[in-house]
């Protein structure tokens, strides 16, 4: 009954697979490697269609061995939102790399790589198991250090480097983490965790350092997201790394640890008691808030004032995606600090990393449309784009002004509803910065066109010859930003069932442990 939860991580599973056996016919490695994602994003809509809007989470035992001892993948209306964004960034980034990367790298490993670090996102989105969380960012992050690499450059070369080291050390640290989780709680199921926590005087679990264990898993989820101070990864590997793998990792790779900030922080931890410590609450969220909280406000001030001052596009872009996922944090902070506004703070974190996915990903292939066709990004060398090329320039100007949050593009909805519940919540600190950083964001949007965009063509930009199936990939995500925006009622209910989903502790923990005769 349950096998559309497991749907898409087959498909994706697959599609690596096959496009690996036929690696030596380039022709039909591409065809059944664009098959593959649309067969992805017809997978993700599937299991979409099949918890939503009826909200009860979905569970798949694997090998039919029950929670909490067997392997379990959960779908609900937060995970499946998740999906949506990885599934309407993959499909044109993957049409694009078809003529953006060369048709030696393509042969040789771009195609199954890149359907790896899909198949380690979409387990990120859905296991239940926090050993099986760290699985799944091993596969997404080992497909993407060859893909920052992959020009094999010393640019790429050093940019890996420093993105491979971090992530190991995150790595060895999570898993030290989640070994003292398991010995302090007595299981690494989800929804069992959730359940012993809550209750973790009839189980003898002694909260306190469970609080110190979190906080490790916190640093490690802040590092996958690129946020202040484990930032200094980004610029260089988004550089660094092909347009579209940088799309990727921008709008979708940088989710996984916004997700995991809010599947275990609001669904495992938040029960957590913490009498004995002087924290927001007397909670484990209560802690987490304040961090939380200091980590949005540097993101938004330090992106932004970085990305103003970039000459190169992709530079520029990455700097942004800091500051950007500051918004993500600061809505997360407020649903942290104000449990009672939880649910709003939620529902404008999922919006705003629709935008950010969006928008985001819409602007990197942009730049490799803009590179390819003129074989530079400097903004100092272009200029007169929207002379040459009105239709990527229009693109452009949809994902600058979406990130910047104009009507009725879906990013004015994103920027609001972060304002909405940082004012609910009171956060004066978190609404003063976001507001810099809104500002900052006009500034470097501003400049780019300015710069790029506007004015005389120049030498570099009169020779411009631009690939069309690039161009359409662009604008196909140039029009969802403006979709999102027009047809925003759906997706706001949609983003509101997911943070319902993530605050609704029972509901996840008797559809895991119902099998298994472990809920309360």
């Amino acid at each position: 009954m349950n096998q559309f939860v497991i749907a898409p991580l087959l498909v994706a599973l697959c599609t690596a697979i096959v496009t690996l056996l036929t690696r030596r016919f380039g022709r039909a490695q591409r065809a059944l490697s664009v098959l593959g994602a649309v067969g992805y994003v017809a997978a993700v809509a599937w299991l979409i269609t099949a918890v939503y809007p009826a909200g009860d989470p979905a569970v798949y035992h694997l090998g039919d061995w029950v929670a909490p001892y067997g392997i379990v993948l959960v779908a609900d209306s937060l995970s499946a939102f998740m999906l949506a964004i990885s599934a309407v960034v993959t499909l044109p980034a993957l049409v694009y790399a078809t003529r953006h990367v060369s048709a030696f790298g393509q042969k040789v490993s771009f195609h199954p790589l890149f359907h790896l670090m899909v198949v380690g996102v979409t387990g990120s989105f859905l296991t239940g198991d926090i050993f099986n969380l760290f699985v799944w960012f091993e596969v997404m992050l080992l497909s993407s250090y060859v893909l920052v690499v992959f020009y094999a450059g010393p640019e790429q070369t050093t940019a890996t480097l420093r993105y491979v080291v971090l992530n190991l050390v995150g790595s060895a640290v999570m898993l030290l983490a989640i070994g003292g989780l398991y010995a302090a709680t007595g299981t690494l199921n989800m929804a069992d965790m959730a359940h012993r926590l809550a209750n973790a005087q009839q189980y003898g679990v002694h909260v306190t350092p469970v609080l110190g264990l979190t906080a490790l898993l916190f640093a490690v989820f802040m590092v996958k997201a690129g946020a202040v101070p484990f930032h200094w990864w980004v610029p260089d590997a988004y550089a660094a790394a092909p347009a579209p793998v940088s799309a990727v990792l921008a709008g979708v790779v940088k989710k996984v640890g916004v997700y995991a900030v809010i599947r275990l922080y609001f669904t495992v931890f938040a029960a957590a008691p913490l009498t004995d410590l002087a924290v927001p609450g007397d909670t484990v969220l209560g802690f987490f808030g304040i961090v939380l909280l200091a980590m949005a406000v540097l993101s938004m001030l330090f992106g932004g004032l970085a990305a103003v001052g970039q000459r190169d596009l992709d530079r520029l872009l990455a700097y942004s995606s800091i500051g950007q996922v500051g918004f993500i944090l600061v809505a997360l902070a407020a649903a942290a600090l104000r449990p009672e506004f939880a649910a709003v703070g939620i529902t404008a974190a999922l919006v705003y990393s629709l935008t950010h996915g969006l928008a985001k990903g819409l602007l990197f292939l942009l730049a490799g449309v803009v590179e390819d066709a003129t074989g530079t990004i400097r903004l100092d060398e272009l200029g007169g784009l929207a002379r040459t090329s009105p239709v990527v320039a229009g693109a452009f100007l949809l994902g600058g002004l979406g990130l910047v949050g104009i009507p009725p593009l879906v990013g004015f909805f994103g920027k609001f509803l972060v304002f909405d519940a940082l004012a609910r919540a009171d956060v004066v600190v978190g609404l003063a910065a976001a507001l810099v950083g809104a500002i900052l964001t006009v500034a470097y949007v501003s400049s780019a066109w300015n710069r790029g965009f506007w004015g005389e063509p120049s030498a570099a930009v009169e020779g411009w010859d631009a690939d069309s199936v690039q161009v359409a990939c662009v604008v196909v995500l140039a029009l969802g930003v403006v979709a999102a925006g027009v047809g925003f009622s759906p997706i706001l209910e949609f983003a509101r069932a997911g943070a319902d989903a993530a605050i609704d502790r029972s509901a996840y923990i008797n559809a895991v442990l119902e099998r298994g005769g472990g809920a309360a």
